[in-house]
């Protein structure tokens, strides 16, 4: 089993990257924001995450260990595999990929190519107490609940003062929508004090 490759990056393609170990050019597949750290010449330590296959052997590698972890949790949930884990921590920083799985932020999630409101809401109900955040969210909530109506205005207006969709559409939930929009925000303001 390989924990780690050290070697001189030798050349970039997409989302992988050629590390040159004692002479040996091993491919490995990292995210974006790794992939925008990493320039043609570095000498690099990847931690290595190995998917072994009947017709084929994938690298997966990260910068630090606490991505390696972080995503080793992603490959924890139920029908997600290598590459759409990576394609998750590809959204943003770490930190970033933890709030949206601790707040309960599917939108955040789906952002990631090949990840669809299911996989994102299973993310969040699987690893929410999990990835070092407190959890703001109740996951069984997410996977009950009904779509939620992202063309009302009153729950884009919660989202931007600072709530996630689930929580806005909750807020709104008892709010006569006859109103405008402007007082339904402020009587879902008023509900949640």
């Amino acid at each position: 089993m390989i924990n780690y490759l050290s070697g001189e990056v030798v050349s970039k393609d997409l989302n992988s990257v050629t590390l040159d170990v004692a002479g040996i050019g091993y491919g490995v597949a990292v995210s974006l924001n790794d992939y925008d750290q990493l320039a043609q010449g570095d000498r690099v330590k990847l931690f290595i995450y190995e998917h072994i296959r009947e017709d084929s052997y994938d690298l997966y590698g990260f910068l630090t260990l606490a991505s390696k972890k972080l995503y080793d949790q992603l490959l924890s949930v139920k029908n997600v595999g290598p590459k759409v884990a990576l394609s998750v921590l590809s959204i943003g920083p770490d930190n970033v990929v933890r709030q949206a799985i601790a707040g309960g932020n599917v939108r955040v999630l789906q952002s990631a190519k090949g990840v669809g409101k299911r996989a994102a809401e299973q993310m969040v109900v699987e690893l929410r107490d999990k990835v070092g955040l407190v959890s703001t969210v109740d996951a069984e909530g997410i996977v009950s609940r009904g779509s939620i109506d992202l063309a009302d205005d009153a729950v884009h207006g919660l989202v931007a003062l600072g709530y996630n969709e689930f929580d806005a559409q909750s807020a709104l939930k008892g709010v006569d929508k006859t109103l405008s929009t402007e007082e339904r925000i402020k009587q879902a303001l008023r509900s949640r004090t």
